[in-house]
């Protein structure tokens, strides 16, 4: 059985490698359109600075990513524990958000009122089971100004999207599970700590975890299964299309050439799917290209240690839309994990861009920097200019699950389950992270081996 795996992401590497270890003797071939695998995952060493261009990091709370790393021989690194302050900005200025209720409640991060509003949150109406957007949700149980300084710039900062549009039931299933189960937040945290103590077991209402990656970045993963897959990965070999033949498959390439393929699975971004689908399924192809991609650019700047005044003790920050900056947030890269910066140096890294504002993403370098050298200079008072400027543009760079993508999600598995021997997979469908990719990419592994 020949299998040709479309998209040299972390989803079709992944899944070939799952594929090979499974049946060595399969013939798997893997299609990359560009010049370099890794989709988003790519680490980019430039003058003594180690920059991440999209994924930074996966949280450790998912056991088949840390199997696959250590499958593959590699060691993960955790971030350092300095980072797990996190900082929001609001009012002017940089507020670290407390970790501990009675901290949090006697911070003043949130007026009284709004610090009032989250208590009552066990006594608000459960919601009606219907999925609804993140902004409905939050206020409906926590209060409007928890959802525009908490919840907000949490979904800006995961998703790059409008939470105003962002579907709960998609974007955090494990919270609209909660509410259905135990009808309030604040109470089901107060079971899972019980349950926790008698079990033992770490219970969680949230992703939990430890933002991990690799000493030397997030590219070693990509690299270790590039060269398991070996010459089966065929890089610059773009798909126009595919037909539909007797036994099986035909794809059309860039180059010219006919390939057959017994099985095939689309291992690419939602648009690029369309594309290659739009002659086969019309219908398919026009709802796959209903998930929109914002633009995004992350923009990583070196600075002397000595030429930054404020601590740089935590992650980074997040700014809520309510602020209107030009920015959605800046990493502290170099504190977060080591080996990031020259010594005496630090590297942050900004996102600009983003579902409410994708033409910021998309300026000339001169512009983009001085919108986010503006900012730094009015959050974090930095006002001397970077020795180190590594701008990365992604101009479809994350896909959103908007109200209704369950329903998109149900047709086009209805549409797919009809093309036997066809298959969809990556991060347009059921997560975005590294971990979702990697965990869907098993399973349909399993699926189409009949495990």
């Amino acid at each position: 059985m020949k299998i040709v795996i479309i998209g040299g992401g972390i989803s079709g590497l992944s899944i070939a490698y799952f594929l090979l270890r499974k049946e060595p003797g399969l013939e798997v071939e893997v299609y990359e359109s560009s010049g370099r695998a890794g989709g988003k995952i790519w680490t980019d060493r430039a003058d003594g600075f180690l920059c991440e261009s999209g994924v930074n990091g996966f949280l450790d709370n998912r056991p088949m990513t840390l199997k696959l790393a250590g499958d593959l021989g590699l060691d993960p690194l955790k971030s350092n524990d300095d980072s797990r302050e996190r900082y929001v900005f609001s009012g002017n200025k940089l507020h670290l958000i407390p970790e501990s209720p009675l901290a949090f409640f006697s911070s003043g991060f949130l007026s009284l009122k709004g610090r009032l509003r989250i208590l009552y949150e066990p006594f608000a109406g459960k919601g009606s089971g219907k999925d609804e957007t993140l902004e409905s949700f939050a206020v409906r149980r926590l209060g409007r100004e928890a959802y525009e300084k908490l919840i907000d710039p949490m979904a800006s900062g995961i998703y790059a999207g409008d939470s105003t549009a962002l579907s709960l039931k998609s974007c955090f299933p494990r919270i609209y599970e909660l509410e259905q189960d135990y009808g309030s937040l604040i109470r089901a945290m107060f079971r899972l700590r019980k349950e926790a103590r008698k079990t033992g077991k770490k219970v969680s209402a949230g992703p939990g975890g430890v933002l991990t990656s690799f000493y030397n970045g997030m590219q070693v993963i990509i690299d270790s299964l590039k060269n398991s897959i070996g010459n089966r990965l065929r890089l610059g070999k773009e798909v126009l299309s595919i037909d539909r033949r007797d036994d099986g498959y035909t794809l059309h390439t860039g180059d010219g050439k006919e390939t057959g393929a017994d099985l095939i699975v689309l291992a690419v971004p939602a648009y690029s799917a369309a594309k290659i689908l739009r002659d086969f399924n019309g219908r398919l192809s026009q709802i796959l290209s209903g998930i929109t991609y914002p633009s995004v650019a992350v923009v990583c700047m070196g600075f002397l240690m000595e030429s930054i005044p404020h601590s740089l003790n935590g992650f980074g920050f997040l700014i809520p839309a309510r602020e209107r900056r030009k920015i959605l947030g800046t990493l502290w890269d170099s504190s977060i994990f080591p080996n990031r910066a020259p010594d005496g140096h630090v590297l942050l890294r900004t996102m600009i861009g983003g579902a409410r504002a994708s033409s910021l993403a998309m300026q000339e370098d001169n512009k983009i920097v001085d919108n986010i050298m503006g900012e730094l200079g009015t959050i974090m008072g930095i006002k001397s200019d970077p020795d180190f400027i590594k701008i990365y543009r992604h101009e479809l760079a994350i896909p959103q699950y908007h109200l209704g993508h369950q329903e998109i999600l149900r047709e086009v598995d209805a549409m797919v389950s009809t093309c036997r021997g066809l298959y969809l997979t990556g991060n347009a469908y059921r997560g975005i992270g590294m971990n979702d990719c990697i965990e869907n990419s098993y399973n349909l592994c399993n699926r189409i081996l009949g495990l």
